[in-house]
């Protein structure tokens, strides 16, 4: 059994998401590119259903052109937004590794040096006074962080998170609403069902705090 096997392969997974999630959509957007670095940073929200206000989940996919094998070095964008979908995919559904096949098949055929890649090894690498460390852990104790956590701190900039599921009723996931009282002049929110009247669920209430954000309704 390789490696690869544990993976899904792009094709796979979109069906599954579309069994799973008939209804369901993605929206993705180019946070952050330079042309001149050849990087990019793709976000991609992902939403059960059509009526969702609220995203399920929400990913990152960073993909950087120097480290793309020669004649896939023009498509780095898009396969940078193809790896965003699929990992909030994977992120909500769950049930396989976050990246596909496709890509780890890439990784596998990539050589360990790649042309414009910096293959430093700046743990144990000592470059003038800038102190060097045998662990990541090590450098992390004397305020160097390690890639997973500044991944962390990007995600938590750009407003990154994983976003809790809507809740549920008998007829399904709730949809998010607000408004503003015509007689009070105090906003208003609450998840309500998705079923027509008289058949629909009472709704869930929320209020809103001195601090802007919302609450249950006691």
């Amino acid at each position: 059994m390789g490696f690869l096997d544990n993976y899904e392969a792009s094709r796979e997974r979109l069906e599954r998401w579309n069994r799973t999630f008939a209804d369901g959509r993605i929206e993705t957007r180019i946070v952050e590119f330079s042309a001149e670095k050849g990087y990019v940073l793709v976000e991609a929200k992902a939403y059960k259903n059509s009526e969702s206000l609220v995203p399920a989940g929400i990913d990152f996919a960073y993909g950087y052109q120097g480290a793309y094998q020669q004649n896939m070095k023009r498509w780095f964008v898009e396969d940078t937004v193809t790896s965003a979908i699929m990992r909030v995919q994977q992120l909500v559904m769950g049930g396989a590794e976050r990246s596909t096949r496709e890509i780890m098949e890439q990784v596998e055929k990539t050589p360990a040096s790649v042309a414009n890649v910096d293959t430093n090894d700046y743990w144990t690498t000592k470059f003038g006074e800038i102190p060097s460390y045998k662990t990541a852990a090590e450098a992390e104790q004397a305020g160097i962080p390690s890639f997973g956590s500044s991944m962390d701190e990007v995600a938590k900039q750009l407003g990154g998170q994983l976003v809790a599921e809507a809740p549920q009723c008998q007829h399904g996931h709730r949809v998010w609403r607000t408004g503003t009282s015509a007689k009070t002049g105090k906003a208003w929110g609450n998840y309500s069902c998705v079923e027509r009247k008289p058949k629909q669920c009472e709704p869930n209430w929320y209020v809103m705090t001195s601090d802007g954000t919302w609450k249950p309704q006691i």
